[in-house]
């Protein structure tokens, strides 16, 4: 199957969308119904601040608690609006940010942060003047705009609809910002929803029950149950700890005197999708096959060309005295979890 595929179906009862380059899974987007999905947006109630870290914990609703990070000039017994900013680990606080922002396929509104702006990305100036144009025709708002990447070649009224939709999605939050008890206002975005949002490239749009397994995605989803990743130019084993998520590579039968770097440079290019499709993130560390110091530059470098295209944030430490590598990823997604697929 060449090309780029969407694929949105479920796993037994759970919604899911898979992203498929030229037949193989590039990611995986699974519905975890157990916890709050980033992008939704509650109203919190500030429950009691964090002493030495100038944070504030928050009392969600059925009991759920949260963690702001920026709490300074809170109160307890204070109602403010927070959204989710990623999945939190079993026993802790929810993340969310107080910076809430309303974002669909083509537009993002800002509450609090006033302008029109047109993603950088966008770099023909017709281009951007129409949409400029467009924006001020049917923005009419005290919040900000942002007008993603996705607009460049879309139709304009499948763009306007889209600024209206969020801008009335946008007034309605905020309007019940005020309360005395936390409250569930959106629940953010599913598999499909965000499929449909984020995955804005050309490709092939598959919906038919069943087109997992036919289009071998279940079989490439148990294969994720193995910590071995399969390079070409060597191996690589991804397996989460506790602690971190440690990376091995190794050069398998190649004993030439270049088979080092080629590993490494397989394994920089392999990582992000081995990570993303795994839904693995937190600390990350990295011991790449013993090569020397010019040679690590050019890993890096290919570590960071191969991150920058990576829609989950990573930041790339760097080399620790002992020769590993070091990254620190958002948890933006749990784990994938592996027991949706016994009964498959």
């Amino acid at each position: 199957m060449k090309g780029r595929t969407i694929i949105l179906d479920h796993i037994g009862d759970v919604e899911a969308a898979a992203y498929l380059v030229d037949g193989k899974l590039d990611d995986i987007l699974i519905d975890h119904l157990d916890a709050p999905r980033p992008g939704a947006i509650f109203r919190g109630i500030c429950d009691r601040p964090i002493k030495g870290q100038g944070g504030m914990m928050l009392r969600l609703p059925d009991g759920e608690t949260a963690f702001l990070r920026q709490g300074k000039g809170l109160r307890p017994g204070q109602a403010m609006l927070v959204q989710v900013t990623g999945y939190s680990e079993a026993g802790k606080a929810v993340p969310v940010t107080d910076r809430v922002l309303f974002k669909s396929r083509y537009a993002i509104v800002t509450p609090g942060k006033p302008g029109l702006n047109i993603s950088r990305q966008i770099t023909d100036e017709d281009t951007r003047d129409e949409l400029l144009a467009l924006a001020h025709e049917v923005f009419d708002s005290q919040h900000g705009l942002i007008l993603r990447s996705s607009c460049d070649g879309a139709d304009e009224t499948e763009i306007a609809e889209d600024i209206v939709a969020m801008l009335s999605l946008a007034d309605a939050v905020l309007a019940d910002a005020e309360g005395s008890t936390p409250e569930a206002l959106t629940e953010g975005d599913g598999p499909h929803t965000l499929a449909w949002r984020d995955w804005t490239g050309a490709a092939e749009i598959v919906t038919e029950a069943g087109a997992f397994a036919e289009h071998g995605v279940l079989d490439q989803l148990h294969q994720l149950g193995s910590p071995m990743v399969p390079l070409g130019e060597g191996t690589m084993y991804v397996e989460p700890t506790r602690a971190l998520v440690a990376v091995d590579v190794n050069t398998g039968n190649d004993t030439s005197p270049a088979a080092a770097l080629k590993a490494n440079l397989a394994a920089a290019r392999a990582l992000p999708r081995a990570l993303r499709v795994r839904g693995l993130a937190g600390q990350i560390t990295v011991d790449f096959v013993s090569m020397s110091k010019a040679h690590r530059k050019q890993v890096e470098q290919s570590l960071r060309a191969s991150f920058k295209s990576d829609p989950i944030e990573t930041s790339l430490v760097g080399w620790t005295p002992m020769g590993l590598f070091e990254l620190q990823r958002k948890r933006e997604r749990p784990p994938f979890p592996a027991a949706l697929l016994e009964d498959l």
